[in-house]
């Protein structure tokens, strides 16, 4: 075999990965129950319930199935807060707020009980104020370096690192001492430079990988998302979750990483 015939066979196989990943593997929606035993959770909190999802990248009609889908799954189980870690759409355009009004319509009965922060992809070609508006409309709440304290939690939203927005000093300083806190960041690996110690901190960004080999090594990584892909990681002071999101980024497809909604359960170490 000569090297244009190598060549050629290469590229015939990395068409047909990219297409699988794009009609199986990103379509295969996956809900991921986790219980998470937290060494400063309260007591009084065990079995508080998260549904954590992130990165919709909304462009399109599928990117807004996805999110329905995404959405649908968590109004079924009622979780007692949803998280959205920021990415609601892949860039801004004329119909971005068509598709995100689409796409959230399914988390309308948590109205209430919906939390979000903007993330990188939030900040390209338009600016996330208007994902304010349009999610209370829903009962979703943004924060942009902001507290809310709600169920005895207090819940700290930071803006986008890689946006240029993040104000972690200003946000920890409006929280009080002690208590159980969580903190939303879309960056995970921005855990590592958090001002204060959280019970536990809600990422996406990274897409855990998107495209992974079959030993899970993943071939590209993003800025402020190479170090923490997916998954739970016990660290100290704070312990870190990270989702591998509903969409995509480049190439609509995934592979041996499927989207994700993420129900968390936390209990006390």
């Amino acid at each position: 075999m000569n090297l244009r015939h190598l060549l050629t066979g290469i590229g015939i196989a990395s068409a047909g990965i990219l297409l699988y990943g794009s009609l199986v593997e990103a379509n295969r929606l996956v809900l991921r129950r986790v219980t998470l035993k937290l060494p400063d959770w309260p007591p009084d909190l065990s079995g508080y319930r998260i549904g954590l999802v992130a990165d919709f990248h909304l462009r399109d009609f599928w990117t807004v199935e996805h999110a329905i889908r995404a959405g649908s799954v968590l109004s079924a189980e009622n979780p007692n807060m949803t998280v959205i870690a920021g990415d609601f759409v892949g860039r801004w355009k004329e119909d971005s707020v068509e598709l995100i009004d689409a796409g959230l319509s399914l988390f309308e009965p948590l109205a209430g009980r919906v939390l979000a922060v903007p993330g990188n992809h939030d900040y390209y070609g338009g600016d996330p104020e208007i994902l304010i508006e349009m999610g209370r409309e829903v009962g979703i709440r943004l924060l942009r370096n902001e507290v809310v304290r709600q169920d005895g939690i207090q819940w700290l939203g930071i803006d986008s690192q890689n946006g240029g927005e993040a104000m972690p000093h200003q946000t920890f300083a409006l929280a009080d001492e002690g208590g159980a806190k969580i903190v939303i960041w879309h960056e995970p690996d921005m855990v590592d430079h958090l001002p204060g110690r959280a019970s536990l901190m809600l990422s996406g960004h990274s897409h855990g990988g998107q495209f992974l080999t079959p030993w899970g090594w993943p071939p590209i990584r993003v800025r402020n998302g190479r170090k923490y892909l997916r998954g739970f990681f016990d660290l100290e002071p704070t312990p870190l979750y990270v989702t591998s999101g509903v969409g995509t980024t480049g190439p609509p497809s995934r592979l041996n990483c499927p989207p994700e909604v993420v129900l968390l359960t936390l209990e006390s170490a």
